[in-house]
């Protein structure tokens, strides 16, 4: 997510335009479609529940040549909205995550009302339908945006949604299991929420045999972390295929057990983002470090840092191993770890509505 809050309306201009036709398509999105297919037929539902924290409205489902298509329209609290912005002091549409480390875009992801990681299921006359592709936008009574909200003030004028409040729009397809078109007979939706990320404590090893308490943020069980090995390691310069940038190839490497072990995943980063790669120009000698926004280089994980891997050995004791950032220089100092926690705040609801 590169703005804090994308597609944002001013409140006092959501409704002023009139709507034109309203049509959904299966292989579109709130923006149009670019395919021969005909639109859905519109089924009114009007349902309304509560889940997660949010009250939710389904207006309508629509049925396609190729499957339904649902709205899912999200009912954010204004007060919750402004509380955010005044905490994180954003005062404008203009802030992006790039602006905060990547412990606090974790705990803004964890904080922020206009943001939830959820995967919906369909059954439909007692089959599963899962989604295949799906698109939001957000409308938020607390900014005040000049950017073109045509789409947005279309959504909510079509579905009378109070702008008292902050909305964010879900539209998600969900191909049909059939050759054919089925007959809408019985229809339920299955929400569940994603797990997310929750920033745990930091904390510092330096030899084998040294451990670390710490409680999980759910539970409040205490868990203690026990070294295992750790060592400084390099990885060949022959593993990285570049003619154009030279890569930091030294790290740490620490494996561990913990016990109890979480029921939870969890994940241990660096602290670090360490080196970034230097880009050579005319010949090897001569190096400059990039200009650009490099991602620190992880052994495991890709460009969010490293993660886990996990072994069993035959006494069913887990042994896991995290690797730091990659420096071009062995580490004199011990690695600042972090653990973050992936959990799920809320347990999966089924709601009828046909």
């Amino acid at each position: 997510m590169d703005k804090i809050f994308k597609n944002t309306i001013d409140m006092t201009t959501a409704i002023q335009a009139p709507s034109p036709k309203w049509k959904v398509y299966f292989t579109g999105n709130f923006w149009g479609h670019h395919t021969k297919d005909h639109a859905g037929i519109e089924i009114k539902i009007d349902k309304q529940f509560d889940w997660a924290g949010y009250h939710w409205v389904i207006p309508a489902v629509y049925s396609c040549g190729r499957g339904l298509v649902i709205d899912l329209c999200m009912q954010v609290n204004t007060e919750k909205i402004r509380s955010f912005l005044q905490k994180w002091q954003l005062n404008t549409e203009d802030h992006s995550y790039n602006d905060f480390t990547r412990e606090q875009q974790m705990q803004m992801e964890l904080e922020n009302p206009l943001c939830l990681n959820f995967i919906p299921h369909l059954e439909l006359n007692k089959k599963i339908l899962h989604t295949s592709h799906s698109c939001s936008v957000c409308f938020n009574p607390c900014f005040s945006s000049k950017i073109d909200m045509s789409e947005t003030n279309k959504i909510i004028s079509h579905y009378e949604l109070d702008t008292a409040f902050g909305w964010v729009i879900y539209r998600n397809a969900f191909p049909w299991t059939t050759k054919r078109r089925p007959e809408i007979q019985t229809l339920s939706l299955t929400m569940k929420q994603r797990q997310n990320q929750v920033p745990g404590p930091h904390f510092k090893v330096h030899q084998k045999g040294d451990f670390f308490t710490f409680y999980h943020p759910v539970s409040g069980q205490s868990h203690t972390l026990t070294v295992h090995e750790l060592e400084p390691q390099t990885i060949p310069r022959k593993h990285f295929n570049s003619d154009c940038l030279l890569y930091p190839t030294h790290f740490t490497s620490m494996s561990y057990t913990i016990s109890p072990e979480p029921v939870e995943n969890m994940t241990i980063f660096d602290c670090d983002d360490g080196d970034k790669p230097l880009k050579m120009i005319s010949d090897e000698a001569s190096r400059l470090p990039m200009t650009e926004n490099a991602s620190c280089i992880s052994i495991i994980g890709g460009s969010d840092g490293p993660t886990s891997i996990v072994f069993t050995s035959d006494s069913h004791v887990k042994l896991h191993t995290a690797c730091s950032s990659l420096h071009f220089k062995p580490l004199q100092n011990d690695v600042e770890w972090h653990i973050v926690f992936n959990i799920i705040q809320f347990d999966e609801a089924t709601f009828s509505l046909i």
